[in-house]
């Protein structure tokens, strides 16, 4: 076959983004950190931490691959710390380092503190002392998707345990210039061989070191239980372990000092001197001749590997456009990433067998590993409102999100225009199927219906304040809460989800997304959303868990109307117990009146008068804290509704958005049947 003339310019613009990647690949994982503070240009702090990172450049020492430095007075004093993986050798240290703090500035060019990772060593700087303390966050893990089989799991866990457990102590115990330690254990199950490296900043205590390290052992089960590898990693400590080794055991060990300037970023070339004796000319053009045959054989390799498969790939697949550009917007991620052949033979090829329900983006199927895990499989419709950037939103928030009451994503699947999200699989599936049912319903006593209250409460907590992310649901209902095997509630669908920054509170959008009956008003009219939004959405949740019934279709006698009016009207009456589902085994009235309090404080119209989520978990609780009075609930109705019209109301769907034509009026549309509202115009 004939080569098109656009191969030579295809390959020489592969040489070049190949040299760029290699010369400076990209980070783990940064954080920019607003809530301390933010700098303007060419302000003193701004003046101050340029000297200090150009100072990295020319004249940094460098003690066992840890850097330490602080430049300024008083609030505009710049403080930073890099440290290299004690497996680095001195020419990768000096490179990842300088390479750290020229990137961190560019990604966190306002923040007075950040931090940023490479695999082969961290760099962060802020305007207070950080030398010398032992800090816990921020932090991130990472994990290998491959899991330990089940039968072996215990065996492989009492190994972990021991490995790290020496390792920590061998690590704490290495004094001042160095706290690093790595191993290895042919003890695994299955003939497996485990690999771990653990490493403090020496800067730290054997007891601060010892206790760093403890703590972040004790975030595997958030972060990779039952999996064949992974890492949790703060600012003053972290740990891998793998069955594969990843470590260099043979590397040279660093020198107690390097004095010599750390290598520049590839951007800034060091300028040359007249002053080089010989002998350092002589190691110059050495250092150049073996930087020249690390580049350039492997970059040539590589685009011979690429010329081949692009060739065999225009031969198979001539006609097929593959869709691919969003898989580098979720780069941080990659390692979940499954192949759609996997998932297929577990879904059994998505048979109706294995269908679990119908979601407003697609289908949800229960599948099957290879090695025996239970998966959950959300298969995106093409034709879904959700499409590409939603599914990108979830993927990326819900990967970084680890909680016991939060669904956990184990990976997901771009290819074929297929979209895919792979979640654990949850045994009882979701809330409404229970709580809706006029049988299951008995299955949920008080004590079961209080402990689902606690979980959703902490899991929304986890998202607004607790992780390092602050994340606005926008969409809880009872379909989205997922109920274990033991009933216990994970939050689930974070395809409406909207980041926040960590002291914003508040978002706008022309975009109204959610499910009628659970936005605040001031979303819903609006398109004002916080916090506030969905602890609304939960005070309306938790008056459904009381009730049994939904919210829009109250049945009291022959007469149906909304649950907040009917239940604030039985407030105002001192009869608030009219709301409970009778169906509902009994349980603690006290209890029970907390949490018809606490729902009616979370639906209150005006948003300043409803309660935090933090304050909702010490509510439910603290029996010693002092509940206000609610005020009138949003969308209170002061007449019932005819029973005739209850038919019109049995289904609540997602709100959908047409955006694609708008002009400058503005209209709501609400349908009888399905009562669901569409804005076709942004407000």
């Amino acid at each position: 076959m004939a080569i098109s003339s656009r191969w030579p310019f295809f390959l020489s613009a592969i040489v070049i983004l190949t040299a760029q990647a290699v010369a400076q690949t990209n980070p783990l994982f940064h954080f920019c950190l607003n809530d301390k503070g933010n700098y303007t240009s060419n302000s003193t702090y701004d003046k101050n931490l340029n000297h200090l990172l150009s100072s990295l450049s020319s004249d940094a020492r460098v003690n066992f691959g840890f850097f330490n430095s602080s430049y300024g007075n008083n609030s505009d004093e710049v403080h930073a710390i890099g440290l290299c993986r004690g497996d680095s050798n001195s020419e990768d240290c000096r490179s990842c380092l300088n390479n750290a703090a020229s990137v961190l500035k560019q990604r966190c060019p306002v923040q007075k503190e950040a931090i940023l990772w490479y695999d082969y060593c961290m760099f962060r700087y802020s305007n207070r002392s950080i030398f010398g303390l032992m800090e816990t966050g921020p932090r991130f893990y990472m994990w290998n998707v491959n899991n330990v089989s089940a039968n072996y799991l215990d065996q492989f866990n009492d190994v972990l345990r021991t490995l790290l457990e020496g390792l920590r102590d061998e690590a704490a115990a290495g004094g001042s210039l160095r706290k690093y330690a790595v191993n290895n254990s042919t003890s695994a199950p299955e003939f497996m061989t485990l690999y771990a490296l653990v490493q403090c900043t020496p800067d730290l205590s054997e007891g601060q070191c010892d206790n760093c390290l403890t703590g972040a052992f004790g975030e595997i089960p958030n972060c990779c239980s039952g999996k064949q590898g992974g890492r949790v990693i703060r600012p003053s400590c972290n740990f891998r372990f793998e069955i594969e080794q990843f470590y260099n055991s043979t590397a040279e060990a660093l020198p107690p000092s390097i004095s010599s300037p750390l290598a520049p970023p590839v951007s800034s070339p060091l300028p040359s001197s007249n002053n080089t004796n010989s002998t350092s000319s002589a190691g110059s053009k050495s250092n150049t001749s073996r930087t020249v045959i690390i580049i350039v054989v492997p970059t040539v390799a590589f685009v011979v590997l690429i010329f081949s498969v692009c060739v065999y790939l225009r031969l198979r697949r001539p006609r097929e456009k593959v869709e691919s550009r969003h898989v580098d917007e979720i780069r941080s991620v990659e390692s979940l990433q499954f192949d759609f052949g996997t998932i297929s033979l577990a879904t059994d090829n998505f048979s109706e067998a294995n269908k679990l329900g119908q979601g407003g983006f697609g289908a949800v199927y229960k599948g099957k590993l290879s090695d025996g895990q239970v998966i959950a499989v959300k298969r995106l419709s093409r034709d879904s409102g959700q499409g590409d950037s939603e599914f990108k939103n979830e993927v990326l928030l819900v990967a970084k999100l680890q909680h016991r009451n939060l669904v956990r994503l184990l990976g997901f699947c771009l290819e074929r225009k297929e979209r895919l999200l792979v979640y654990e699989f949850v045994e009882n599936t979701s809330l409404d199927h229970f709580l809706f049912d006029p049988t299951k319903r008995g299955h949920l006593d008080w004590e079961r219906r209080y402990k689902i209250i606690g979980g959703v409460a902490r899991g929304i907590l986890y998202l607004h304040e607790d992780s390092r992310l602050r994340i606005i649901h926008r969409d809880l209902k009872a379909s989205n809460i997922l109920l274990d095997a033991d009933m216990n509630p994970k939050i689930a669908d974070f395809g409406m989800a909207r980041l926040f920054v960590l002291d914003q509170t508040q978002g706008n959008t022309s975009r109204i997304v959610g499910t009628y009956g659970y936005m605040a008003p001031e979303y819903a009219m609006h398109g004002q959303f916080s916090m506030k939004s969905d602890v609304y959405s939960f005070g309306v949740l938790v008056l459904e868990i009381l009730s049994g019934q939904k919210n829009n279709c109250f049945r009291s006698g022959e007469n149906v109307e909304d649950l907040l009016s009917y239940a604030w009207r039985n407030w105002r009456e001192n009869a608030a117990l009219n709301i409970v589902d009778p169906t509902m085994k009994p349980g603690s009235t006290s209890e029970v009146m907390r949490c018809i309090h606490i729902g009616l404080l979370c639906v209150q119209e005006n948003v300043a008068d409803r309660p935090t989520m933090a304050s909702v978990v010490v509510m439910l609780n603290s029996y010693s804290t002092t509940l206000p009075l609610p005020s009138q609930p949003a969308f209170f109705m002061h007449t019932n509704m005819e029973s005739e019209m209850s038919s019109g109301w049995q289904h609540s769907e997602r709100i959908t958005d047409q955006s694609d034509e708008r002009s400058k009026g503005s209209s709501v549309q609400a349908s009888q049947n399905e009562a669901s509202i569409t804005e076709l115009y942004p407000r």
